[in-house]
């Protein structure tokens, strides 16, 4: 296998976070002797990404992984570990290593806020030395995905969040970089546009190549752009895997419904309590179990529930990767 794009290796991200004692004593004391206490944001996180791999980053609030594509895009500096990318340490070799990547803050614009999307989009031109065939090649394919002919002329301070995110989508490919790191790229837009967003980002990774690093809390967009899945959890990883292995990591959730008038949860009970299966009577003659799908045979369950009762209709639903990784985040907090 070639050399990972991305190599991190035992990262850390520290704090000093001040320490504030209550009443009008306290803050005078806080003034005079201010005391600070070490949280650590990023603790001993290690992974590689090849090139051309579409990785999703999830966490909850205060994980850590925005600060990791922080440190992955030079922004900050390790306490610890090491970071390379493209052969790059981001943070000491910041200015060149920042003309090989593109970044999107979906809560942050990139672009010059008084000036029109276009003359931002030229500036970046100079700055990346693209020649103008290749720049307006670019122009017309961002037209085409994102619909941004109708905005070059808008100031971005005028842009609406949907239309902002589309322009720095633009801003940060424009000089097809080979890494881009995206944080909360979709947050606040509305479903139209998150689907072209979506579709885009996979057309480059697929088309192009692009090696994609993205964190959010849509797991819409998880589904939707990557075939990896890393979880970070209290600033350590505790999971790293497609989302079909973390669905099968643990497996709960997996839910069969049936519609049977005639038919009774007693009689579904009975067919299906050696496996551990319990039915619950959602009323009008339909009965739904949840059950682990490691654990119970979804042919066999379907089976037995067939015979027990005079079935109308049956539905099987899969695991939402939004029920396993809230369940993985929640075993994380009682562990």
């Amino acid at each position: 296998m070639n050399d990972p794009i991305i190599c991190v290796q035992n990262l850390k991200r520290t704090y000093r976070v001040p320490v504030r004692r209550p009443g009008l004593a306290g803050a005078f004391t806080d003034l005079l002797r201010p005391e600070y206490r070490t949280v650590q944001a990023v603790h001993d996180v290690t992974f590689d990404i090849q090139r051309g791999e579409s990785v999703a980053y999830l966490g909850p609030n205060g994980a850590g992984k925005s600060t990791t594509v922080r440190m992955l895009a030079g922004i900050l500096k390790p306490s610890g570990g090491e970071v390379r990318v493209l052969g790059f340490h981001p943070h000491s070799q910041r200015q060149a290593y920042v003309r090989h990547i593109g970044v999107v803050f979906g809560h942050r614009t990139t672009l010059w806020f008084d000036l029109a999307v276009i003359e931002s989009l030229r500036l970046l031109q100079r700055v990346y030395a693209l020649p103008e065939a290749v720049f307006q090649e670019r122009l017309a394919l961002f037209d085409e995905v994102l619909d941004l002919g109708g905005l070059l002329a808008t100031p971005a301070r005028k842009l609406s969040l949907g239309q902002r995110v589309r322009a720095d989508l633009a801003a940060a490919l424009l000089h097809a970089p080979p890494v881009v790191f995206l944080d909360e790229p979709t947050i606040g837009l509305d479903v139209s546009v998150k689907a072209r967003i979506r579709a885009f980002l996979r057309q480059i990774n697929r088309d192009l190549g692009t090696t994609l690093l993205l964190t959010t809390h849509d797991l819409g967009d998880v589904e939707a752009i990557s075939d990896r899945v890393m979880v970070i959890d209290a600033g350590q990883l505790i999971f790293d895997g497609t989302a079909r292995e973390l669905r099968g990591e643990l497996g709960q959730g997996n839910r069969v419904t049936v519609v049977a008038p005639p038919g009774s949860l007693s009689a579904l009970n009975a067919a299906t309590l050696d496996l551990g299966v319990l039915w619950v009577d959602e009323g009008r003659g339909r009965y739904s179990a949840v059950y682990d799908g490691r654990l119970v045979r979804t042919p066999e369950l379907v089976a037995r529930t067939l015979a027990a009762v005079p079935a109308e209709d049956l539905e099987l639903r899969e695991a939402r990767i939004e029920d396993v990784v809230r369940e993985l985040y929640e075993r994380g907090q009682h562990d």
